[in-house]
């Protein structure tokens, strides 16, 4: 059997399989909603570590990101210590669409463009770039701060264009990158990869620490240089004794297509391992570490589901929901959800909150949302605890109102009473951006005059 055959289509057959599997869940998140289908950044990894800092600051994840993501975060981590950009080369779905459409642009223009070797060098830094400002602005703002700019996200909603435009505007952005790079991977290997995927700059570093590399045997190398052609991230593999070089994706074309027996192989702590093997291990620990954690109960990529019995406050209602489903998951009746929460009887009832909008363009779900939860709470509170009782020290601005709300344990009317904060700002607002909402309201100036 060729091995080497085996290798090579295992591997194209994975990464296809996965591109299909993300652009389903993709399509089924925009369909259904959240609630029953995961976004596409609770299934990357780059997410998880965007939301880190928040994690560790409140215990809690940014909104969209759970315990699923962070095991993969974990485990993609643990891949590029072990076998470098494994993640990249072998698993990554994004970077399966930019192969195919290289291979499409192979078939139409006969060969490969090359960016110039200056200019390649200084551009590939910046996904460094990338990934230093969109990870800090994550965690300064306590978002996913890179969302509307993300092509792979824009390549997730795709089915849902126009409402994510109209969700945010600078989605545009977003789109915009994901045809530039579409266009790139028609002319260039790997265009976005090598140039602008914060996700790549980070495995690059991690992967400083790997035992794992390419060798080349300069005395059984023939020189035709099959393996530069063949490299997706153009490494010039013929004129090294060893690739060590951090743009290394560790997908093993290379090996695979060199010619002479023995003249690159892959090397792990100065042991070769035969490419299929590699993949093996590689897919192998991916899938069973996940399977791992789906069996042992921490492998969430959904909100949790309402238990038997339960019933959530209006607040707590995503936009996914519908109408009907508020209902029941409140334990309220349908008239009394369609006047909580301010709804058109117009508005039917198998109508998701998030595009009643589209429906009644004046309409606001976060405004409506808060304004019931105040109003609910408000009602059935007792009063406020005095100012006095409450240590508001551990609140920070990176916070949402409603993190900062749990961190307390108080209901919405007695926090936003106490911090002064105009009901129509809604309760996922991160505390240091009220003031965007409402302007001159000083979150800071408000916290100090409470301790």
């Amino acid at each position: 059997m060729n091995w080497k055959k085996v290798a090579k289509w295992s591997r194209l057959l994975v990464l296809v399989g996965l591109l299909l599997w993300i652009t389903y869940e993709s399509y089924m998140h925009q369909a259904l909603g959240g609630g029953k289908a995961p976004s596409i950044h609770a299934l990357c990894p780059y997410g998880a570590l965007e939301s880190l800092y928040t994690l560790f600051l409140t215990g809690s994840f940014i909104k969209k990101i759970y315990t699923g993501t962070v095991v993969i975060l974990v485990l993609t981590v643990a891949l590029a210590v072990l076998f470098r950009r494994s993640f990249c080369g072998l698993l990554c779905p994004f970077g399966a669409l930019q192969e195919i459409f290289a291979k499409i642009g192979q078939k139409l223009f006969k060969k490969r463009l090359i960016i110039p070797q200056k200019v390649d060098r200084l551009a590939r830094y910046l996904k460094y770039v990338v990934l230093v400002f969109t990870v800090g602005m994550a965690w300064y703002y306590g978002t996913l701060w890179m969302a509307p700019y993300d092509p792979y996200a824009a390549y997730s909603h795709l089915s849902a264009i126009s409402g994510s435009l109209k969700e945010d505007p600078l989605a545009i952005i977003g789109f915009a990158l994901l045809l530039i790079t579409i266009i790139g991977s028609f002319l260039y290997d790997r265009f976005f990869c090598k140039y602008l995927c914060p996700a790549g700059a980070f495995y690059s570093i991690i992967g400083k620490l790997s035992p794992t590399k390419v060798v080349r045997n300069d005395s059984l190398c023939i020189h035709c240089k099959k393996c530069d052609k063949s490299c997706p991230v153009n490494i010039e593999i013929e004129k090294k004794e060893q690739i060590t070089t951090v743009e290394c994706i560790n997908c093993n074309e290379c090996v695979l297509a060199c010619p002479s027996k023995g003249a690159l192989e892959v090397q792990v702590a100065k042991k070769t391992v035969h490419p299929m093997v590699m993949f093996v291990l590689v897919v192998g620990l991916f899938f069973g570490t996940i399977v791992v954690a789906q069996l042992t109960g921490n492998f969430e990529i959904l909100p949790l589901s309402v238990a038997q019995g339960e019933v959530l406050p209006v607040y707590e209602v995503k936009g996914y929901n519908t109408i009907e489903e508020a209902a029941t998951l409140t334990g309220l009746s349908l008239d009394d959800v369609y006047q909580q929460l301010a709804i058109p009887q117009s508005v039917p009832k198998d109508t998701q909150f998030k595009n009643i909008s589209a429906l009644v363009p004046d309409y606001q779900f976060d405004v409506a949302k808060a304004n019931a939860g105040g109003a609910a709470e408000g009602a059935a509170s007792t009063g406020s605890a005095p100012t006095s009782a409450i240590d508001v020290s551990g609140i920070k601005g990176s916070m949402s109102i409603q993190q900062a709300m749990d961190s307390l344990n108080m209901n919405s009317a007695d926090f936003y009473a106490l911090f002064k904060i105009p009901e129509t700002v809604p309760p996922d607002t991160l505390l240091k951006e009220i003031s965007t909402v409402s302007p001159g309201y000083d979150f800071q100036q408000i916290k100090d005059s409470l301790k």
